[in-house]
């Protein structure tokens, strides 16, 4: 598969290795317009941004399990949604991680901590712009050994199913207790450290969701059949271009470097169908422990840690009108530095920019359905991503 790997070297400048790939953009020296960031919500804690079809209202889940509704700059002060009796309030990497809307937007899907610090996946239906409680439905429930390292992405593909992120289950290295030998993130006997593919059953009942028949380990003996993609430490934050289907992934690293993987889509290939992303062997495109897999899929760009940087935040490629500049740029952070960076098409290839602009304890991007995008600031709030 064609892939195009940019590393930061030492020095801050930026090496790029190009295999056969193809990528469309601005022209290689094209000015990236100045940005920045225009507060919409003085909401804290919000780790989702999530649009709804058919409306131009964004919807803010907060770490401690509340939803909220915006539009415009305005705040609904009825919630959507309150699950706080239900998410973990222990706080760190626990609470309310995801959130996502069926693609009609009838049904809407939340991934969070339980008050037990397992992952739960739940369905609620929707009535007019409020979930309706009695409709909770249990999607999937999974064990986790740790209480870091629980994931919590939420996403509807190109193809309609729904895409879920689980970490390794915590602790360093993917190893201790409730970790497979070799780590969770390289077994595929269980679904941590993996981005999962299922398809939810709308209906009310006993039946949570089925496995769609080309998922690339149905039938594999000892595999989990839900299992997409493996071979990931943290994805705090994965994304679907919405031009051509790529898989954009901001994995979380342990000691020495972030990283942002990309999948390109391709005919009769959707993107990430049994991609090893290589965890716990790798870190980045690092040895870590013991050799590479030799699937392992390269980043295309890494963060050594002595940047600041130390937990990623993956973001989106920008498919909005509004900056017309900006369109075809990657746009992610990081939780540590709060720098807004960009991945800028340049010909055939990347390159890596600052965006001019940060935030405090970024969160999560958001992308509305017009492709405007937003970013969360988990201590101030909710902000607008625009041309300064």
């Amino acid at each position: 598969m064609g892939r195009l790997r940019v590393r930061a070297a030492i020095g801050g400048t930026i090496a790029l290795v190009l295999a056969a790939a193809s990528f469309t953009g601005p022209p290689a020296g094209a000015a990236t317009p100045a940005l920045r960031l225009t507060k919409v919500a003085d909401v804290e804690g919000v780790t989702v941004i999530a649009p709804r079809a058919g409306t131009r209202t964004l919807y803010l889940a907060q770490q401690d399990g509340m939803v909220r509704s915006l539009r415009g700059s305005r705040v609904a002060s009825t919630p959507v949604l309150d699950l706080r009796s239900r998410v973990s309030q222990d706080g760190g990497e626990r609470g309310l991680l995801g959130l996502a809307f069926s693609p009609d937007g009838a049904l809407l899907y939340v991934h969070y901590s339980d008050i037990d610090g397992n992952t739960q996946v739940d369905q609620y239906a929707m009535a007019g712009g409020r979930a309706t409680p009695s409709s909770r439905k249990s999607i999937l429930q999974v064990e986790q050994p740790q209480s870091n390292h629980n994931g919590g992405q939420l996403a509807f593909g190109p193809d309609g199913y729904l895409y879920l992120g689980l970490g390794d289950g915590g602790n360093e290295g993917d190893e201790g207790p409730g970790h497979a030998p070799g780590g969770n993130g390289q077994s595929l006997d269980t679904l941590l450290g993996k981005i999962l593919r299922i398809a939810p059953d709308p209906a009310p009942g006993e039946r949570g969701y089925s496995v769609p028949p080309d998922n690339p380990f149905v039938g594999v003996d000892g595999a989990r059949p839900e299992i997409w993609s493996y071979g990931l430490r943290n994805p705090w934050r994965f994304s679907f271009d919405t031009k051509n289907g790529d898989l954009w992934i901001g994995d979380v690293g342990q000691n020495e470097y972030e990283e942002i993987d990309r999948v390109a889509a391709t005919a009769g290939r959707d993107a990430g169908k049994g991609v090893n992303f290589g965890w716990n062997r790798l870190e980045g495109d690092h040895a870590y422990r013991g050799s590479a897999p030799n699937d392992a899929d390269p980043p295309v760009y890494e963060i050594p840690h002595d940047t600041g940087a130390c937990a990623v935040v993956g973001g989106y490629r920008y498919r909005g009108t509004k900056i017309p500049g900006l369109v075809g740029d990657y746009l992610f952070s990081d939780n540590c530095d709060g720098t807004i960076r960009l991945l800028v098409p340049a010909g055939d290839g990347f390159t890596m920019e600052d965006a001019g602009v940060d935030a405090a304890s970024v969160a999560t991007f958001g992308q509305a359905n017009n492709g405007t995008l937003y970013v969360s600031s988990l201590s101030d709030g909710v902000y607008r991503i625009d041309r300064s």
